[in-house]
């Protein structure tokens, strides 16, 4: 019994430790920061609130269910070999978009070069080694070979989008970085200088280089560690320039506020949207493919890339679900919607986008 109770001790002792010196798991926000929050319509009590309630399915049929799919798996959740890539990475002295799978991005807008939550990881995970690995194994570039950004967009501080290692390299680029609030506080402790964050709450806008940044609503949640759930504030972002608009959905479930944002912000050339890693069980913070295409037809979108998808299996769907739903709905309903390969670029007004189904030749 002497031993359970060492062993035990011993274990929560190690949990501790882990979750307060380990530095993927970020920070904790301090009292001057909740102090903050508290002057913010979005949060209440110790944690933030969504415009309407987004609670995942946990009663104990849909838990047995997610066990029982988890336990049973599926060989199509990952290609069967790996997905092909542009074949080499530039930039372009035009308005333009290179997407690098998943959400992340990087937009090349008016002399301006911005990253969009730049998750460059092999796994979206605090422990790498244990979790779902890259499709690609690879990006069309190595971080290093980026040019300066002047500016790094980031929605939330989830792992398949705030990655540490990703940060480690690419603080010395970085000319600012934008996040919700909370974020900052992992940023600083990664490294990052405080005078080069910037923290912001929904609708908030500031100038930037003679662009608009404005931080978007989205129906989402947070955190990256067991005790942290909703301390930090997710989003949606508007990038307008002189002549392009473009719209950066992060991760949301359906909601009320793409029409909102389309009301104030839209028509928008270009919508980023999430269209992968959802289930039915979970739709009110991830949307189904045909609610993607529904949110952009609401934020009064022009294109589509849909995003979310093509790099990490964290649902239980085929890996080419997402698209094919996706592209299926976009032509029901008469939307323009551009699949490019994992870094190639998108030049934004060009009379012809990336449309070739490239998932289909795996």
């Amino acid at each position: 019994m002497y031993s359970i109770i060492t062993i035990g001790a011993l274990i929560i002792l190690a949990s501790f430790l882990i979750l307060k010196y380990y530095p993927v798991f970020g920070a904790k926000p301090s009292r001057e920061k909740v102090h903050i929050f508290e002057q913010s319509q979005n949060f209440q009590g110790k944690t933030f609130r969504n415009q309407i309630p987004a609670k995942m399915d946990t009663s104990i049929k849909s838990t047995a269910t997610m066990l029982r799919d988890f336990m049973k798996g599926n060989p199509n959740r990952k290609p069967t070999q790996l997905i092909p890539m542009a074949s080499s990475f530039k930039m372009n002295d035009q308005t333009s978009v290179t997407w690098f799978g998943h959400s992340a991005l990087l937009l090349e807008m008016e002399g301006k070069v911005i990253l969009l939550d730049p998750m460059f990881g092999d796994a979206p995970t605090p422990f790498p080694i244990f979790g779902n690995k890259r499709y690609s194994r690879t990006l069309p570039m190595e971080v290093e070979e980026l040019p300066q950004i002047d500016a790094v967009i980031f929605s939330h501080d989830h792992y398949d989008h705030l990655d540490y290692g990703s940060i480690k390299k690419l603080n010395d680029k970085v000319g600012h970085f934008f996040v919700p609030l909370g974020v900052g506080g992992h940023l600083e402790r990664w490294g990052v200088n405080p005078e080069r964050i910037s923290e912001h709450d929904w609708w908030d806008e500031v100038e930037f280089l003679g662009l608009t940044l404005a931080c978007t609503p989205a129906r989402h949640f947070s955190g990256r560690s067991l005790f942290d759930r909703d301390t930090t504030l997710w989003c949606s972002w508007v990038i307008r320039g002189q002549q392009t608009k473009i719209y950066f959905s992060g991760d949301s479930g359906y909601g009320p506020h793409f029409k909102q944002i389309g009301e104030k912000y839209g028509p928008f050339d270009l919508t980023l949207m999430e269209c992968g890693q959802y289930d039915e069980r979970w739709s009110a913070i991830h949307m189904m493919p045909e609610e993607t295409v529904q949110a952009h037809i609401d934020v009064q979108g022009q294109t589509m890339i849909p995003i979310h998808w093509s790099a990490f299996s964290l649902s239980f769907h085929d890996w080419t679900d997402p698209i094919e739903r996706v592209t299926k709905a976009a032509k029901k309903q008469n939307i323009l919607i551009s699949t490019p390969r994992i870094g190639e670029p998108v030049l934004i007004g060009s009379r012809t986008y990336p449309v070739s189904p490239w998932w289909r030749e795996i």
